[in-house]
């Protein structure tokens, strides 16, 4: 496991919302299906005391590993599984670790923690040079260099164009090409110069690759389709009550979570209720919280409760 390094110790986003709306107690069984470095993991495990159990999930074996050194004081109420959130309803059956494998809250935080973007050799980061990897789960899959290397120029357009709604995807895809045909793309800072040179202009205080690098990102590890699964089963997962809770933070993972909660409340025509949204309105950080960690600016949260 490699330890955060000085500085950038994970800060978990809308602590006190989530808590407001995922309503821990005494007794629950929750689920954190991206326990990352165990900060809400934890808050959760506090306010379900003396006898709420948890279980948390995480691709990244270096925030599970992170995660059990935390939470490891509540012992037993505690169970951790390397496995992507798509996995949880799977998780809950094969384990049966929750009465009838039924949930009272299930919290997902889609955010990428501050130890992953602060450490260069997992490719996240356009700010400081590393390889281009970029995966969550280290263990397994296509690395970033992987995709760059093996996509033409047209698919490269439509994923960042897609992906990253980076409005000069075209030429983007084009620098990545020639830069691949010279063995001038082999590092994330590789990707972040040829980047920032490709577009006529840059927004400011944003990172011209910013765009691009999310488009990355999300293709490496099948965020969206990971997302579309477990939001698929989530009825499936929690008992009437159970409360649904859902960090995204950027526009692609927010439309998906607005739209299917309004399909689970049976506002789209295509079956009956299921759920009830409880955020009139998606929940943001506070103006103290954006201060204290921008990484919180982004943050959106929408919850629902099974009914």
């Amino acid at each position: 496991m490699h330890p955060p390094e000085a500085g950038s110790e994970h800060q978990p986003v809308l602590l006190d919302e989530v808590m407001t709306w995922l309503q821990p107690r005494p007794g629950g069984c929750y689920c954190d299906a991206t326990v990352g470095f165990g900060g809400h993991a934890r808050e959760i495990l506090a306010r379900s005391a003396p006898d709420g159990k948890l279980i948390g999930l995480d691709r990244d074996t270096d925030a599970l590993a992170a995660a059990r050194g935390l939470l490891a004081p509540f012992g037993e109420r505690v169970h951790l599984f390397h496995a992507p959130f798509s996995r949880a309803r799977a998780i809950l059956e094969g384990q049966g670790l929750c009465p009838d494998t039924l949930l009272d809250g299930l919290l997902v935080d889609l955010g990428v923690s501050s130890p992953q973007l602060d450490r260069p050799e997992r490719g996240f980061s356009f700010r400081s040079s590393g390889p281009l990897d970029m995966r969550m789960d280290q263990t397994q899959g296509e690395t970033a260099a992987d995709l760059l290397g093996r996509l033409d120029e047209v698919e490269l357009g439509r994923i960042i164009r897609e992906y990253g709604e980076e409005r000069y995807a075209s030429r983007v895809a084009r620098a990545i090409v020639e830069a691949r045909a010279t063995g001038a793309l082999s590092s994330t800072g590789d990707l972040a110069a040829l980047v920032a040179r490709a577009m006529p202009r840059h927004e400011r205080h944003k990172n011209p690759a910013t765009r691009t690098f999310q488009a990355l990102r999300i293709v490496v590890n099948h965020e969206l389709d990971e997302l579309e699964a477990l939001l698929a089963v989530v009825a499936d997962c929690l008992k009437p009550g159970g409360r649904l809770c859902v960090i995204a933070f950027h526009s692609l993972e927010d439309r998906i979570v607005k739209r299917r909660l309004r399909a689970l409340a049976g506002r789209d025509g295509g079956g009956p209720a299921r759920f009830r949204i409880l955020t009139k309105h998606v929940v943001t950080a506070s103006e103290s919280e954006r201060r204290a960690n921008p990484r919180a600016r982004s943050a959106k949260l929408r919850a629902a409760e099974r009914i």
